[in-house]
C-alpha cells in the first residue's frame, strides 16, 4: 500500500512537477498565488494513511520556484516519516511561502494563505516552521481552523523540538561513548534560531562546551553572551575538533564537501533533510564511524507538541512523549550497528512499516 516508485511513464517524466511528485508518491500539491498580497506558496500533501497531513509552513527567500518545489516535497515526505515513527496518527504535509520573512510579512498575506489552507478541508493542518512565528499563525487562524501552534494553546513548538533533540543527542552519546552525559563534550550548534537557542541552553546547563554559528548576527551575539557559547564563522564550523555536530538551520549540510571536513563522533541536530543525498551521504557517515541521528526521528518534538493541541492533550503529555525520542534514537542506532545498515535506512524502514500496517487496518471490509 505504501511504496515509493520510480517514474516509468515517459509523459510523466516530461513534466518536472508531476515527475517530482511521483518520485516519492505524493498525493497532492496546491500552488497558491495572490497578486494583491504578494503571496506565492506551495502546499504539499505527501501521505494521509495515518491521518490528516500535519506539517509547518516555512517562509524562505528561494532563488526560484523549482527550488521551493523541491524543498516542500522533501519536507512533506519527511513529515510523513516523522509522524509515523513517533507513533502519531497523522500524515505528512508541508507548506512553503516564497519570500523574505524579514520584509514581506503582512496580516493580509497570512490571512490569504489561511484561505488556501482552508480550501483543503482539513486534509492539511499547518503550524510554524522556519521564518514563521505565533503571530503569523494567528493571522492564518483567522481564516481556517486547520492550524496549530497558536498563542494560548500549545504555542511555540520550539522548546519541545529542542528538548527531543537534546534527549536524542544523549542517546547517541550513550551508544558512542558509553555514557549519555554531555558534560565536557564539545558541541557545535549550527543555527541559533528558536530551536537552536533552546538546545544551546540545555547543553550549556549540562556543562558542554558549545560553539555556535548563524547567518543572523544579532541573534548570534545575544545567544553567545547569554549562554557563554563561542561564536565561529559560518564555514569554519565544519573544521572544528568536536564531539557532536548539531545542524539546526537548513538542510543538506551533510554533503561531499562537509563530510570530508567534519571531525566529530556524532551528528545530531534539529534541521530537516540534513543528508544532501540519503543513499550517498548516509552511507559515508556510517563508513566514517560517525553516528547520525536521523533528523525526522530526532526533531519530532515540534510535531508532538502540535499533535497535543490537535487532540486536546496537555503540555506535560507533549514533553513526556518527546522524552521517548531518547529510546527511539537509541534503538535506531543499535539496529544500525547490529545490522551494519545506515541509520537513515533503519528509521525509514520503521516509519514505512507502521504506515503499511495501519493502511491494512483501514482497508474496507
Amino acid at each position: 500500500m505504501f511504496e515509493v516508485k520510480n517514474i516509468e511513464d515517459t509523459n510523466l517524466a516530461d513534466n518536472p512537477v508531476v515527475a517530482q511528485m511521483s518520485k516519492y508518491n505524493h498525493e497532492q500539491l496546491l500552488f497558491c498565488n495572490d497578486n494583491d498580497t504578494g503571496l506565492k506558496a506551495i502546499i504539499a500533501v505527501h501521505n494521509t494513511i495515518l491521518g490528516p497531513a500535519l506539517g509547518g509552513t516555512r517562509m524562505w527567500k528561494y532563488s526560484n520556484e523549482m527550488e521551493a518545489l523541491h524543498d516542500v516535497l522533501r519536507l512533506s515526505r519527511g513529515m510523513t516519516y516523522k509522524n509515523s515513527i513517533s507513533g502519531l496518527n497523522l500524515g505528512g504535509g508541508k507548506a512553503v511561502i516564497i519570500g523574505d520573512a524579514r520584509t514581506m510579512k503582512s496580516e493580509a498575506l497570512f490571512r490569504r494563505f489561511g484561505k488556501f489552507v482552508n480550501s483543503l478541508a482539513g486534509k492539511y493542518i499547518t503550524a510554524e516552521d522556519v521564518g514563521i512565528n505565533p503571530l503569523d499563525m494567528t493571522y492564518v487562524g483567522m481564516e481556517t481552523n486547520h492550524v496549530v501552534g497558536l498563542p494560548g494553546k500549545s504555542g511555540d513548538p520550539s522548546p519541545v523540538t529542542a528538548y527531543g533533540t537534546y534527549m536524542g543527542m544523549k542517546a547517541c552519546a550513550k551508544q558512542q561513548f558509553g555514557s549519555d552525559s554531555l558534560s565536557g563534550k564539545v558541541i557545535a550548534v549550527q543555527g541559533v534560531g528558536h530551536v537552536g537557542e533552546y538546545l544551546v541552553k540545555s547543553l550549556t546547563e549540562e556543562g558542554a562546551k558549545v560553539y555556535i554559528s548563524d547567518i543572523h548576527e544579532p541573534s548570534l551575539k545575544r545567544v553567545a553572551e547569554q549562554y557563554g557559547a563561542t561564536v565561529v564563522g559560518l564555514n569554519d564550523i565544519y573544521d572544528l575538533e568536536m564531539d557532536v555536530y548539531a545542524p539546526c538551520a537548513l538542510g543538506a549540510t551533510l554533503n561531499d564537501d562537509t563530510l570530508n571536513r567534519l571531525k566529530c563522533s556524532i551528528i545530531a541536530g534539529a534541521a530537516n533533510n540534513q543528508l544532501q543525498q540519503e543513499n550517498v551521504h548516509g552511507k559515508i557517515v556510517m563508513e566514517k564511524g560517525m553516528i547520525y541521528a536521523p533528523d525526522f526521528a530526532l526533531n519530532a518534538g515540534g510535531v508532538i507538541n502540535c499533535y497535543s493541541e490537535v487532540k486536546g492533550l496537555s503540555s506535560e503529555w507533549a514533553m513526556t512523549k518527546s522524552e521517548e525520542i531518547y529510546t527511539t534514537i537509541y534503538n535506531i542506532v543499535k539496529r544500525s550497528k547490529d545490522e551494519k545498515v545506515p541509520t537513515y535506512q533503519i528509521a525509514n524502514k520503521m516509519a514505512e512499516e507502521r504506515i503499511s500496517a495501519i493502511g491494512k487496518v483501514k482497508l474496507p471490509l
